[in-house]
């Protein structure tokens, strides 16, 4: 099966309070925890399509408020960005996030019961791996015996050293953003020597617009020397790294989201990924990699099995659904992946991109469903969802450290609204939805169904743009049309990215025909939703082509089989 995910964020996904107020604390707003993802909330999730759950957040990372009677220290305000923090400032690689845990005491053995519902609900369950950076007050007090803390062996007189864990900046204090002590005068935080920032800021001033609340981690690239590397023996962060991930994989663990892997030498991963996987053979690892450039590199070299299609068929299908693009366009996402398209992850929405709903993105849940089909359908990669999506969530208002963005904040204890209407107290039943809402969910459904087909599943990819150049019977800027064929089943798919319905005149060349394996002489029967529609001929679709009505923002699923 072409593998679906759902990303869940773990905190905002059982909480019900809908009464948040901005920076609310934890108890004033509610969070959610493991235990409010039940055996009902599973089998409804996987009913939806989904073989895979993303859980963010998951790893204990810095908060505000700790729970000291589990040992558990309030972390620095000066450090930690709005109250709930950052999942992506990780304070301790072993851990669970306390704040997941109906019983913080117990909150690994929550998680594993997470893994075995999810299991049971016959999907996998992914977590993020944060390689690149972690939280400037990292302590872990859960680590193996025998298993050293990050930093715990550096020489902090060097700049840098192989073997040491971070990069550090002798003789300087670490000096936070003037903002930062503005907003907080009645708090200090001494740093010395300073360590690099985790975005790579090699210099003890930073600014508010810096990753100022992490440390960046050392993977044997001297940075401030020409970017030399000493990989050889194995840098120490290395194996403290795989440590983690076989921590977590024997957990029961199935996959790894790896945050910002490109700014992590890509001769780790090729190291990394296959020791993991010669010990669970069946882990995938999916890669946050914005740059097309390094593409092959991280694929052919670091062996991951997945990367972020976000520069490409992402920022595109958005560009045509503002209008800033034409639906054309979408051929340049395939075309400059080198045979590439199955490793690409594709998706409308994560933690870091706008709500389709917002007015950042479309306004409109209906507006990006054409758009939800090319990113299901155009190739055999796997498909995400972001929780919420499939209801119109719209991520109003400003929760705190986020701002009225069209983002649902990752950094505060805040409220999804839409979902919380599906989830309904727990009973995940959708009874507080409305009618356009149910629809909506079951479009995705229907889209998610599509996207399992044999022709996406295990075909190929046939782009019908250049045999139908633009003009008024076939308009480059709104439609977008292609086949995906295989041994089994031939489909045509049609889009449309404009707000009105449209006609259009549609022609399929030859060559087309010779790659499926069907004769030019030839008749095809076309099937959409189940329904038989007009015989036509292969010569007729060759020729004059054949004339297909689209609803506005709408597709066409055709199934074609030779009579």
């Amino acid at each position: 099966m072409k593998p679906v995910i759902y990303q869940i964020f773990t905190r905002l996904f059982g909480n019900t309070n809908k009464d948040c107020i901005w920076n609310g604390s934890r108890d004033r707003n509610g969070v959610g925890k493991m235990n409010d993802i039940t055996e009902k909330a599973l089998s409804e999730i996987h009913q939806l399509g989904i073989t895979h759950i993303w859980y963010t957040g998951i790893i204990e990372h810095a908060l505000v408020e700790g729970y000291p009677e589990y040992d558990i220290p309030n972390g620095n305000p000066l450090l930690v960005k709005g109250k709930a923090g950052s999942p992506y400032a990780i304070k301790d690689y072993y851990d669970v996030d306390p704040d997941l845990a109906v019983d913080v005491g117990r909150r690994i053995e929550e998680f594993k019961d997470l893994i075995e519902r999810t299991h049971q609900s016959d999907m996998k369950v992914i977590i993020d791996f944060v390689p690149n950076h972690l939280a400037r007050e990292y302590y872990s007090d859960e680590k193996p015996d025998g298993v050293n803390d990050f930093g715990e062996d550096d020489d902090v007189s060097k700049a840098f050293d192989q073997n040491n864990n971070f990069y550090y900046l002798p003789d300087e204090y670490l000096v936070l953003p003037d903002e930062l002590l503005q907003e907080q005068p009645h708090v200090n935080y001494y740093e010395y020597p300073a360590k690099a920032t985790g975005n790579d800021i090699f210099s003890p001033y930073l600014s508010k617009n810096d990753w100022y609340e992490t440390v960046k981690l050392n993977y044997g690239v001297d940075y401030l020397n020409e970017r030399s590397t000493h990989f050889d023996p194995i840098p120490d962060t290395w194996i403290k790294m795989e440590q983690v991930i076989s921590y977590w994989a024997a957990m029961g663990v199935d996959a790894f989201r790896c945050d910002m892997a490109e700014m992590v030498p890509v001769e780790f991963w090729n190291w990394l990924i296959p020791l993991a996987k010669s010990k669970y053979p069946e882990l995938i690892f999916i890669a946050e990699v914005y740059d097309p450039d390094q593409y092959d590199n991280y694929i052919d070299k670091g062996k991951f099995d997945y990367l972020y299609d976000k520069v490409g068929l992402y920022d595109i299908l958005k560009n045509v659904i503002q209008g800033h693009s034409w639906a054309s366009a979408i051929s340049q996402s395939w075309q400059g992946l080198n045979g590439k398209d199955a490793y690409m992850l594709r998706f409308l929405e994560n933690h870091d991109e706008q709500r389709i709903v917002s007015p950042y993105f479309a306004g409109d849940p209906w507006k990006a469903i054409s758009a939800m089909i090319v990113t299901a359908t155009l190739n055999k990669g796997p498909l995400m969802l972001y929780f919420g999506q499939e209801l119109g969530e719209a991520a109003e208002g400003t929760s705190g450290f986020s701002g009225d963005d069209g983002r649902t904040t990752i950094f505060d204890y805040w409220c999804v609204i839409q979902h919380q209407k599906w989830m309904n107290y727990g009973k995940f039943d959708g009874r507080q939805l409305q009618a356009s809402e149910k629809e909506l969910r079951n479009c995705y459904r229907e889209i998610i169904a599509v996207s399992q087909n044999d022709a996406v599943v295990n075909g190929e990819f046939y782009d019908l743009m250049w045999f139908n150049p633009h003009s008024e019977e076939f308009d480059h800027s709104k439609i977008y049309a292609y086949l995906r064929y295989s041994k089994k089943q031939n489909l045509l798919i049609l889009t449309n990215f404009d707000d009105r319905a449209r006609e259009l005149r549609l022609r399929i060349p030859e060559h087309a025909f010779e790659l499926i394996g069907i004769d030019k002489n030839e008749s095809l029967s076309l099937k959409v939703d189940r329904a038989k529609s007009e015989v036509i001929s292969c010569e007729e679709f060759i020729n004059s082509g054949n004339v297909f009505k689209l609803s506005k923002w709408g597709f066409l699923i055709c199934e074609m089989s030779v009579i």
